[in-house]
Parts: C-alpha cells; structure tokens; sequence
C-alpha cells in the first residue's frame, strides 16, 4: 500500500501502475469482463458491476471473519437498504479491472455504510463509485435488529 497523493486520495501501486483510492486501506478484488459481461452497446453492462460490488461485499464480510454460515447462525445479516451507483466510464472485454470496498462509517447498532470503487489498472482511472446504506436484519422474520457482538467486534474495526 502507498501513501497519500494528492488530497482525497490513497496511492496504491499495482504492477507498476498507480491506482488512486478515495480511502485508505480497501479491500480489494480483482476483475476482468468476459465476453458474457458485454452489452448491446460493447462495453460491460451496468448490472456486471452490481454484482461485482456484492461479491466484493461477501468477500471483504468473509475475509473480516463473518460469513453467510454465520449470519445464519446468529439469524442476522446486513442487508442493503440503498444502493447508489455512478458509472463514470465504459470498460471492455479484457480489460484488467480493480474493485476496491470500504465500510465507511457505522453505528454500531443497526446501520453502516459500505463504498466501492472500480479502478482500470492500465491507467489508473476510476470507472464507477457506489455505494450502499446497509441495515442489520434478524433472518427469521426480515425485520431490523441491533447487530450482534460479532459484527460489531468484525464490522466497527474496519470502518474508515
């Protein structure tokens, strides 16, 4: 991990290339659209990086300690409320893509905020930010419930 860049941003140099991150320390996954990802108008369809952000989110839950085996154990989840997404550039089949996730702020009781940021690696530009205001739900009846000491002790540790 590098340090700060200009203001607002982390560097981060990955295989020679630089990536600026608005936040320090993500969690990052790595990403490249298939020919499957492709849309009508030949760039990755909006819907590929929505899934991409929840397989970022499971992913930085599991690498945190929690998985879904756990949420059903504690008959809790964090499940999203809202979900903002800004496509800012098109990418393309075969390009080399990094997805980086934060949670960025939290309450320690029922809510939190989880970001994402979508980087092309060969030039370091950001192609999509979003992010998603996420509740605790008990699983057996869906409704809001105060999270579980072990998501507080996994969750609150990491937010920025």
């Amino acid at each position: 991990m590098g340090g700060r860049a200009r203001s607002g941003t982390f560097t981060q140099r990955l295989e020679g290339n630089v990536l600026d991150w608005d936040h320090p320390h993500p969690f990052t996954l790595p990403r490249v659209p298939q020919a499957a990802d492709i849309d009508g108008l030949n760039h990755t369809n909006n819907a590929v990086y929505v899934r991409w952000c929840e397989q970022a989110g499971w992913a930085h839950s599991e690498a945190l300690g929690l998985s879904l085996d756990d949420y059903r154990r504690l008959d809790r989840a964090m499940a999203i409320r809202r979900g903002e997404y800004d496509y800012l550039l098109p990418t393309f089949a075969g390009e080399a893509l990094v997805l980086g996730t934060w949670l960025a702020a939290g309450d320690g009781r029922l809510a939190m905020e989880r970001r994402f940021q979508l980087v092309r690696e060969r030039d370091g530009a950001t192609v999509l930010r979003g992010r998603w205001d996420i509740v605790c739900i008990e699983l057996s009846s869906g409704r809001p419930r105060r999270m579980p000491q072990a998501f507080i002790d996994a969750y609150m540790s990491v937010v920025i």
